[in-house]
């Protein structure tokens, strides 16, 4: 289901809520909506209110971290990609053809992971996999000659298995880290909280479109906090300047 869905889902139930409070308020003795009830009415919903807010707080931040950390990774596969052609251009004209592999490699990932279509765990598996198989392939038939050469094979071997790591882990962290059922009992939470506007709120034009409106932005922060769990797509995706860049100065 996409962010927008869900927002409006969240949206109804939440405005469904405060509309309930106000049917009720026509259904119940007037005894029941005395000050005494108003007052334990407000206490029990700044309890809701408090944790709601301590929930929403941790989808926040749940989402913000999960979302920067894969924004550093790509950044941080980006200069990986350029140090790793500057280690094989020192080597010698002998890698000129593996060299011309990083390049394919890079485009292959703008292209299947920033596409227009949803993105997938298999869209960076296929784009980096594929070339990395032939990569290995390719440096395990080098021979180092010389001390330096060494120096640099190593050091290339040490860089390919960090483009490695940092590919596991972009892999393993697409699964979102916006939990459902946090989600829901938020929702429910927040449905509670407008019910008890609703149920002691006037019935006019201006009290309806006020809740209107705070249904809407509530919608609207969840909607921001499930975009921000789809990095790689979405108004909030990770930005492709960063491997753009690198494909710019490969091969130089």
């Amino acid at each position: 289901m996409s962010p927008m869905t869900i927002s409006w889902v969240v949206f109804g139930c939440v405005f469904a809520g405060a509309l309930l409070g106000m049917a009720l308020r026509q259904m119940l003795p007037e005894h029941h909506l005395s000050e005494n009830s108003k007052d334990v009415v407000k206490l029990g919903m700044g309890l809701i209110g408090t944790m709601a807010a301590l929930v929403l707080a941790l989808l926040i931040a749940s989402a913000k971290s999960s979302h920067d950390m894969q924004s550093t990774e790509v950044t941080e596969m980006s200069a990986d990609f350029i140090l790793l052609d500057r280690t094989l251009a020192r080597y010698g004209p002998e890698t000129k053809e593996i060299r011309s592999l990083i390049p394919v490699t890079v485009a292959n990932v703008l292209n299947q992971t920033w596409s227009a279509d949803a993105y997938r765990t298999e869209s960076l598996d296929r784009a980096l996999g594929a070339g990395a198989d032939t990569f290995y392939k390719q440096i395990q038939q080098l021979e180092p000659r010389s001390d330096f050469q060494h120096a640099l094979y190593a050091q290339t071997l040490q860089i390919s298995m960090e483009l490695g790591r940092k590919r596991s882990l972009l892999l393993e962290q697409t699964g979102g880290s916006v939990q459902m059922p946090f989600l829901v009992v938020l929702v429910f939470w927040l449905a509670l909280i407008f019910a008890s506007f609703g149920l002691f709120a006037p019935t006019n034009s201006t009290v309806i479109g006020v809740l209107l409106a705070c249904a809407l932005s509530v919608a609207g922060a969840i909607f921001l906090i499930l975009e921000l769990d789809r990095p790689f797509q979405g108004l909030l995706q990770i930005s492709s300047a960063p491997l753009t860049n690198a494909l710019a100065h490969l091969g130089k």
